[in-house]
C-alpha cells in the first residue's frame, strides 16, 4: 500500500492525548492510495518571521515529542544528549552540533519509531565554579559559617572578572546556593535558545548533573565500583592546579608552550674531579632531587652508573642511575629526577624505587618548612631565609642568583620554548604534588583481576563510529593510558564522594576504613551529614568520624548520562524500554574525556555498551580556519544569528556540514538557507492553489497517483523516488549532509524546470469546467511531490514545512511518515526520469537565447529549430507541449538530432537553439 495517505508514522505506537490534531483541517483516506486533502489558510504573502515562536507552542500544547512509554524496546530510537555545560552562553558550535542530532531525531521519529530524545544540563564543576566567582564576586572558604539570607557583593560583571583579592570570601553552603541560583537562570536561556533552533526534545525529559537524582546515581556507581575493587584510593604524586587547588586528570591536559630559560647547572663527585653537568629549565627543584638518569647505553656516563653525585648549593648525595627513558640527545644527554618535576620524573621514581623529596606545595609556593635533607647541611640558611614560603618563580629566581655566586651555573641561562601541561581550563603551568585522591580503574594501569584495557579497546570495536576514521583516536587514547582515571576534586560545586572515615583515639584518620552509607541513604553529602551510628557532636573528635571533603571530578557524573537519563535503578520500566541507548552524538575533542568515561562506566557496571553509534561532529572555524572557542574570543552568539536569518537558515548551514568534519562559520550558507526556506512556501503555495476556491479561500485535493497520466510528470516522480532512497540510505549511515544534498538538489530542479514546465498545464482550465486529464495529471503530481519533498525537508527545515503542512494536512509534519520510494515508483511506471532532465534543459536553451538578446523571459518564439542530443530526444520529444508552453513558443519548435561537436554537454546539456524567430516583446506594465 502507498504511504501517499499516511499521516502518521505507521508503526508508532499511539501518542498521547495531547498531541491530538488541530481543528479546522481535515484528510481523508478515500479507498486504496488515494487521499483527499482539504487545503486551507493558504496566506496572499508567505513569510518565514514568526514560525519559530507559533510552532514552538504548538509543539509543546500538542506533545509532538513527547515520548510513548509504552513503546517497546525495539520500536525506540533512545539518544544520549550532550548536557551542555552552563556555565554562559551557548556558542555557535553548540548549534552546529546539536542540529546534527536533531535532523537525525526527526528522521527516526518519521520512520515510525519512538524518539526518547532526553535534555540534561551540565552544571556542576570548575566552570561553574570560576563563572559564579566572577559574576557575583565571591569565592568560597569552607571554614566560613552559612550567612542566612546572603546577598552577593555584584550580580553580574559586565564581563569583567573580579580579582581574587576582591572576592568576598563565603561558605561552602552559601557559595553552592549561589551556584544553583545562576545555573537555573542560564538553564532557562539555554531551552530558550534550544526552542527557538526547533530541537525536537521532550522538555519532560530532562536532568541537571547536580540534581538529587544524578548526585544519587553517581554515588550509587562510586559505591559499586569501591565493592567490586574498580575504586581505590591512593597517596601519589599528580597533576595538581595551583590557581584551582585541586588535582586533575590525565584526559584534561592541555600541552602549551611555555617560554623558559635553560640552565647548565654542576653537580660534584664526592672525590671532587670533573663536575657532572646537567641542564633545566626548573633549578628551583634542586632542593627536590633524588637522582640524575641517563640512558644505559651512553657512553659518556657509564662510569658514573652505580655512583653518588652531591647537589650543588644544598650538598645533598644521590645516585647515578640509567633508565631508558632519557634521552640522550636532549641537552646534556642526563637529567636530575625531582620529585616531582613532570611525569617522566614521576615514571623514573615508581620504576627505579627512589626516594620522595617533595618541596612544592598544594598552594605552589615551596615547602615553608626546611625539609629534613636539607636541615643541617650547607644549604639550609638558603632554604629558610630564601626559598621557603616563595613561589615557584621567585624560588627559581634566587636559586639561579645562588648558583651563579657559587660558581655552579656554567654561562649564563638560555631562552627555550618548552612543552608544558596545563589543566585546560587553567592559566599555569601545572605541578605535580603528593596527595591522598581516590581513582577508578580504566585500563592504564596494571590490574591483576583482568586485562581491562584490552575489554576497553574490544568495546571500542564493538561500537559503529560515525564518521568511521574517529574509531583511532578512542583506540590512540586508550593505548596511550598511563594511569587509572583520577575523579577526586578539591572543589566545593559538585557530586560529594558518599564516604566518612573513622578517627582513632589519638584523632588520626584511618582511610583504609571508610564508613559507607547504603544506597537508600543516596544522596548524601558527609561533610554536613553524620553516618548511621555517629551524631554530629563527634564530627573531628577523637573517636568520631570526619566526611570526604571532596567532590567527584564532572566527567565522574557525566559519564552516566544514558544510565542516569534512562532511570537506572529508579525507573526499570523506562530503563527497559531505552537502554541499552541508539545514539551518543558528541565532539571530537571529549572522545578522550565523556565518550571513552561513560563506556568503561557501562562496561563495569552493565557490561554492556551504553551506544550502538557514535555519531562525532567536527568544529567550528572562524573565517581565518581557526577554530572557534570562548577562550580564543571569536564565538559568535547564536540567538542573534536565529534572530537575523531564522532558525530555518542556521539549521541548514549547520546541517550542510558532516559530521567528523571541520566546518567554517559562513553566513552566506545561512542566506542560502533562508532562500530555500522561502522557496518551500513559495513553490507549496503555487503547488496548492489549484486546490483553492478563490470565492472561500478552501478546497479540496485529491491525492490519487492514478491521476498521473502525463510522461513528463511521471518522469517527475521517477527521479523522486530515487532522491527517497539516497536520502534514506544516507541517513540510516548518519550522513545527514548527502540526505540534505540529493533533496535540496532535487526541490531546485522541480522549482526551477518542473513548475515552470507543467504552469501552463496545471492552469488549463475554465473555472467550473471539468478539467482535462492532462492538467489533472499536473495538479495531482505537485501535489503529490510536494507531499513527499516537504517530508524530505521537514528535518532540516522544521519550521517552514510545518508552516505549509499546516495549510492543508493534520497534525503535524513531523509525526508523519517518512516517504518511500515504492508508491513513487508504482505512479511513475516506466517513465524515464532522464525526460524531465531533457526537458529542463531545452527550456533553458529557450531562455538563453532570450537572454542573449536581453529581452523578457515573456518574449514569444515565433518559431525556432532546437538541435537535441539523441539521448535526450525522445524525452524532450515526448514534452514538446510543455517546453513550448513555458517557453513562450507560439509556432513551430523543430526538433533535430544534434550533430557531434553540436552544442555543449555542460550547457543545457548539449541542447542548442539553432534558429529561432522572436516576436515583440510584451509591453510593461506602468508602474503604479
Amino acid at each position: 500500500m502507498s504511504d501517499f495517505p499516511t499521516h502518521e508514522a505507521p508503526t508508532a505506537p499511539a501518542q498521547p492525548a495531547a498531541a491530538t490534531p488541530p481543528t479546522g483541517s481535515s484528510v481523508a483516506q478515500v479507498a486504496g492510495d488515494v487521499v483527499r486533502a482539504v487545503v486551507r489558510e493558504v496566506p496572499d504573502k508567505v513569510s518565514t518571521d514568526g514560525l519559530e515562536e507559533r510552532f514552538d507552542e504548538r509543539w509543546s500544547a500538542e506533545g509532538t515529542y513527547a515520548f510513548d512509554r509504552s513503546a517497546t524496546r525495539e520500536q525506540v530510537f533512545s539518544i544520549d544528549t550532550p548536557p551542555p555545560t552552563v556555565s554562559g552562553s551557548l556558542h555557535v558550535g553548540h548549534v552546529f552540533s546539536y542540529t546534527h542530532t536533531d535532523t537525525v531525531a526527526r528522521f527516526w521519529r518519521m520512520r515510525g519509531k519512538e524518539v526518547f530524545y532526553p535534555m540534561g544540563w551540565d552544571d556542576n564543576g570548575l566552570p561553574t565554579e570560576r563563572r559564579v566567582q566572577n559574576y557575583f564576586g565571591v569565592r568560597c572558604d569552607p571554614s566560613l559559617p552559612y550567612v542566612e539570607g546572603f546577598e552577593p557583593p555584584h550580580e553580574g560583571t559586565d564581563g569583567k572578572n573580579v580579582k581574587p583579592a576582591d572576592q568576598v570570601p563565603v561558605s561552602r553552603r552559601n557559595f553552592i546556593e549561589l551556584c544553583e541560583r545562576l545555573t537555573s537562570d542560564d538553564e532557562r536561556q539555554f531551552e530558550a535558545l534550544w526552542r527557538r533552533l526547533g530541537l525536537s526534545v521532550d522538555w519532560a525529559q530532562n536532568y541537571q548533573t547536580i540534581d538529587a537524582t544524578s548526585r544519587a546515581a553517581s554515588q550509587r556507581a562510586f559505591l559499586r565500583n569501591l565493592a567490586r575493587g574498580e575504586a581505590y584510593q591512593a597517596e601519589a604524586p599528580g597533576l595538581w592546579d595551583v590557581t584551582f587547588q585541586t588535582a586533575v586528570a590525565q584526559a584534561e591536559l592541555e600541552a602549551r608552550e611555555y617560554p623558559g630559560f635553560y640552565h647548565r647547572v654542576a653537580f660534584h663527585r664526592p672525590g671532587g674531579g670533573e663536575p657532572v653537568h646537567i641542564e633545566t629549565t626548573r633549578p628551583e627543584l634542586i632542593p627536590a632531587v633524588v637522582a640524575l638518569i641517563a640512558h644505559p647505553d651512553d657512553e659518556r656516563y657509564q662510569d658514573l652508573f652505580g655512583t653518588t653525585v652531591t647537589s650543588p648549593l644544598f650538598g645533598v648525595e644521590v645516585p647515578v642511575l640509567a633508565h631508558p627513558a632519557a634521552a640522550m640527545d636532549k641537552g646534556a644527554g642526563i637529567a636530575m629526577c625531582c620529585t616531582f618535576g613532570d611525569l617522566t620524573d614521576v615514571q623514573w621514581w615508581r620504576e627505579l624505587q627512589l626516594a620522595t623529596r617533595s618541596v612544592i606545595q598544594r598552594d605552589g609556593r615551596l615547602s615553608r618548612e626546611t625539609p629534613a635533607w636539607i636541615a643541617g647541611g650547607p644549604g639550609e640558611d638558603l632554604y629558610t631565609q630564601e626559598l621557603a614560603g616563595k613561589t615557584a618563580f621567585s624560588a627559581r629566581t634566587a636559586v639561579v642568583d645562588a648558583l651563579r655566586a657559587s660558581g655552579d651555573l656554567d654561562g649564563e641561562p638560555v631562552k627555550t620554548q618548552r612543552m608544558t601541561n596545563f589543566y585546560e581550563k587553567g592559566d599555569k603551568p601545572l605541578e605535580i604534588v603528593t596527595s591522598r585522591q581516590w581513582y577508578i580503574r580504566n585500563g592504564g594501569r596494571d590490574w591483576s583481576e583482568r586485562n581491562l584495557k584490552a575489554e576497553l579497546l574490544a568495546r571500542g570495536k564493538e561500537l559503529d563510529f560515525h564518521p568511521d576514521f574517529m574509531r583511532v583516536r578512542y583506540e590512540n587514547w586508550v593505548n596511550g593510558l598511563n594511569g587509572d582515571w583520577l575523579i577526586s576534586r578539591q572543589r566545593f560545586f559538585g557530586v560529594a564522594v558518599p564516604l566518612w572515615y573513622p578517627l582513632d583515639d589519638a584523632g588520626e584518620v584511618d582511610h583504609d576504613h571508610p564508613i559507607v552509607p547504603s544506597e537508600a541513604e543516596l544522596p548524601i553529602d558527609p561533610t554536613s551529614q553524620a553516618p548511621g551510628g555517629y551524631d554530629e557532636a563527634q564530627r573531628g573528635q577523637p573517636g568520631g568520624f570526619v566526611g570526604d571533603a571532596d567532590v567527584m571530578d564532572t566527567w565522574a557524573t557525566s559519564s552516566l548520562s544514558p544510565l542516569i537519563v534512562s532511570g537506572w535503578e529508579r525507573d526499570p520500566d523506562l530503563f527497559d524500554r531505552v537502554y541499552p541507548m541508539d545514539l551518543r552524538p558528541q565532539g571530537q575533542d571529549i572522545i578522550r574525556t565523556w565518550l571513552f568515561s561513560t563506556v568503561v562506566r557501562s562496561h563495569l557496571e552493565k557490561d554492556v555498551l551504553p551506544w550502538k553509534h557514535a555519531a562525532i561532529s567536527g568544529w567550528i572555524l572562524d573565517p581565518d580556519r581557526k577554530k572557534m572557542s570562548k577562550s580564543k574570543g571569536n564565538v559568535v552568539t547564536p540567538m542573534d544569528l536565529l534572530v537575523e536569518h531564522g532558525a530555518d537558515a542556521v539549521r541548514y548551514w549547520a546541517a550542510a556540514a558532516r559530521l567528523g568534519t571541520d566546518a567554517a562559520f559562513e553566513v552566506g550558507q545561512m542566506k542560502i538557507g533562508r532562500r530555500l526556506a522561502i522557496k518551500v512556501l513559495n513553490a507549496s503555495k503555487f503547488a496548492l492553489t489549484f486546490g483553492v476556491d478563490p470565492e472561500t479561500g478552501t478546497g479540496e485535493i485529491v491525492l490519487d497517483p492514478a491521476r498521473v497520466t502525463v510522461d513528463l510528470d511521471r518522469a517527475m516522480l521517477a527521479g523522486l523516488a530515487t532522491v527517497v532512497e539516497q536520502a534514506t540510505e544516507a541517513f540510516e549511515a548518519y550522513d545527514h549532509t548527502r540526505a540534505l544534498e540529493v533533496t535540496e538538489t532535487y526541490f531546485w530542479t522541480f522549482c526551477d524546470d518542473y513548475l515552470e514546465l507543467v504552469k501552463d498545464r496545471a492552469y488549463a482550465g475554465a473555472a467550473g469546467a471539468e478539467l482535462a486529464d492532462e492538467t489533472v495529471s499536473a495538479r495531482t503530481a505537485l501535489a503529490l511531490a510536494l507531499d513527499v519533498m516537504l517530508r524530505l525537508l521537514a528535518p532540516f527545515l522544521p519550521f517552514a514545512t510545518e508552516e505549509v503542512w499546516s495549510w492543508w494536512r493534520t497534525g503535524s509534519v513531523h509525526r508523519a511518515a517518512w516517504p518511500s520510494a515504492e508508491p513513487l515508483r508504482s505512479a511513475a511506471g516506466d517513465a524515464d526520469p532522464a525526460q524531465l532532465a531533457g526537458a529542463g534543459h531545452a527550456l533553458a536553451a529557450l531562455r538563453k537565447i532570450k537572454s542573449e538578446a536581453k529581452v523578457s523571459m515573456r518574449t514569444p518564439v515565433l518559431e525556432a529549430t532546437m538541435a537535441v542530443p539523441a539521448t535526450l530526444l525522445a524525452g524532450v520529444r515526448g514534452a514538446l507541449d510543455d517546453v513550448k508552453g513555458a517557453g513562450r513558443v507560439t509556432g513551430p519548435l523543430e526538433l533535430v538530432e544534434a550533430t557531434e561537436g553540436q552544442g555543449n554537454a555542460d550547457v543545457q546539456g548539449g541542447i542548442v537553439v539553432t534558429t529561432s524567430e522572436l516576436g515583440e516583446p510584451p509591453a510593461r506594465k506602468p508602474k503604479a
